[in-house]
């Protein structure tokens, strides 16, 4: 998939794109927000399904990962349609330019890939609308998350 600023979104299929897609995570979750490293990284990466945005000269701009099956069954009250998107994380430059937008979408199209139904997210609440933006309705009360505050939110495919 093609942004129209020079990047393109992909499943990170090889180690490079999954260390890409980590780095991306470190850089914005825990250099810019201050989430403990050790509560960012969890058993849950090694399954996932990371998707990775990259310019056109190999930077990589933007990531997320789709959650699915029994890793997302306590999240989702034993739902195996439901997929769960997180971590998605947009690199301070990058904002702005439809990366965050095109990397939802390539994680939806690989939750209908896998045959799910809808897509829940823990959203920072200063990104509801973003969230909102892109059809995801907001449900149940907020609650903290590594020091900041979420609320649950889900769209159906």
């Amino acid at each position: 998939m093609s942004g129209p600023y020079g990047y393109t979104v992909r499943v990170a299929e090889d180690p490079a794109d999954r260390e890409a897609c980590f780095a991306v995570r470190k850089e914005v979750f825990v250099g810019e927000q201050g989430v403990p490293e050790d509560l960012e990284y969890d058993a849950h990466d090694a399954g996932a399904v990371h998707v990775l945005a990259v310019r056109e000269d190999g930077l990589p701009l933007g990531t997320g990962r789709l959650l699915y099956g029994e890793a997302v069954a306590d999240r989702t009250g034993g739902d195996l349609s439901v997929g769960s998107l997180g971590r998605l994380a947009v690199t301070r430059e990058a904002r702005g330019l439809g990366v965050g937008v095109a990397l939802v979408r390539a994680i939806e199209e690989a939750a209908r890939a896998r045959g799910l139904a809808a897509v829940d997210l823990h959203a920072q609440t200063q990104a509801l609308g973003f969230y909102e933006r892109l059809g995801y309705a907001a449900y149940g009360p907020q609650d903290m998350e590594a020091g900041i505050p979420h609320r649950s939110m889900r769209r159906s495919l």
